[in-house]
């Protein structure tokens, strides 16, 4: 990943209902959610969610599919990992790399933001 793509990507995180859409991703899974069960479950309108949701595509943090009526989105794996490793990348560098743990240890639920 290169610096625009990270602001890029940072940038359409950087809202409140965006972030939470990409954790609620993150925490479903490769499977995705319905964009219609993504607005129930965050108590976002849907014409709000979609225009939230197109941030996240844009980005490339997001990925979407058709299954039947529905639209499916999904984090994209991929490019969460690519963003974290860019963020990091030059941690290892510094006199004190125990500072570095491994970037992307699950949370336990003590560490979890709701």
């Amino acid at each position: 990943m290169d610096s625009p793509q990270a602001v890029t990507a940072l940038g359409a995180l950087a809202h409140e209902h965006r972030l939470a859409v990409f954790r609620l991703l993150v925490e479903r899974g490769p499977d995705g959610l319905a964009a219609g069960l993504i607005a129930e479950r965050l108590g976002i309108p849907a014409s709000s969610l979609t225009f939230h949701l197109q941030h996240l595509l844009r980005a490339g943090l997001a990925t979407q599919r058709r299954l039947g009526r529905h639209l499916i989105y999904a984090a994209d794996f991929g490019a969460m990992r690519d963003l974290v490793g860019f963020l990091t990348e030059n941690c290892c560098g510094t006199a004190q790399p125990a500072l570095c743990p491994p970037a992307c240890a699950p949370a336990t639920p003590e560490r979890r933001i709701a």
